[in-house]
């Protein structure tokens, strides 16, 4: 059973790491931490639904045109509402997140409804037993999109212009546009790959947790926490830091209480940030005055 729950627990913190991802993504590269992301991947999840029961599509071409619309979504969020405020102070950027969120949770419910509703998974299929484990195919589906998306993550940050760009910015914005670098366009991206992994892993949690404009708000609380706990500067740490929880959150449940998750979850995390302030990947800044 331990092992079970394990297991269990590793691919729930696939989704975490993936939501993570997405705000360490934006975090890193902008300081903006985006209070909107579980929402906007909410929204995604609706048009995936939309494209699959209204539309009669596939699932793979519901899942692409999803990402599409992500993708899109992302652009226009930055353009119209983050791009005006760039040169804001941070807190007030942070606030507009905030009234993002309220504006997309609004729009969610009068236009789609607050019943719950059922989202069909990606590999439907009885469940495989290894060496005593039971994984069904959709968890396998969903530790393989965690897994493709990291290979990608890591060539595109490693090998690619945009991603030696993304990596200049993060690091100082006002060098970056004096070596040439189109730190608004960056911005842009950011958003937009932030937008599309909220969206992955929003179209990841509803076959477990039924849809309704609800449904992300556990998501992204254990985003942050994934999120906190590995730097909330380290991609890796990211994903590591969703793993963790995600097995943490799974015993608990079956342990102690389901009520109780979260609170054991954020003790966990205040013990590590006790030992190890800056989390499990994060780097100390030092600032020369």
């Amino acid at each position: 059973m331990v092992w079970q729950l394990i297991v269990s627990g590793l691919i729930f913190g696939c989704i975490y790491g993936l939501a993570a991802l997405g705000l360490v993504l934006i975090y890193r590269t902008t300081d903006v931490v985006n209070f909107a992301q579980g929402e906007m991947a909410m929204v995604t999840t609706f048009v995936a639904y939309v494209f699959l029961e209204k539309q009669g599509f596939s699932y793979g071409v519901s899942f692409l045109l999803a990402l599409l619309f992500a993708a899109v979504f992302g652009m226009v969020v930055q353009y119209l509402f983050m791009r005006p405020v760039q040169q804001a102070p941070v807190l007030n950027q942070i606030v507009l997140t905030l009234g993002l969120y309220m504006v997309f949770h609004g729009l969610a419910g009068i236009i789609w409804g607050y019943t719950p509703t059922s989202f069909p998974e990606a590999v439907p299929g009885s469940p495989y037993q290894l060496a005593g484990i039971y994984v069904t195919p959709n968890e396998l589906f969903v530790v393989a999109v965690t897994l493709a998306l990291m290979l990608l993550f890591f060539a595109v940050f490693r090998y690619t212009k945009i991603g030696l760009a993304m990596r200049a910015t993060s690091q100082d914005t006002m060098t970056s546009e004096l070596m040439g670098i189109q730190v608004s366009s960056v911005f842009t991206w950011t958003w937009v790959v932030g937008t599309v992994l909220g969206g992955v892993a929003g179209m990841l949690t509803a076959p477990t947790t039924m849809l309704d404009p609800n449904f992300m708000a556990d998501v992204l609380i254990m985003a942050f926490a994934a999120a906190v706990l590995g730097g909330f500067i380290s991609l890796p740490g990211a994903i590591l830091g969703g793993l963790i929880i995600g097995v943490v959150g799974n015993l608990i449940t079956f342990y102690v209480s389901a009520e109780l998750k979260t609170a054991f979850i954020f003790l966990l995390i205040i013990l590590i940030l006790y030992v190890r302030p800056t989390g499990l990947f994060g780097a100390r800044v030092i600032n020369k005055v």
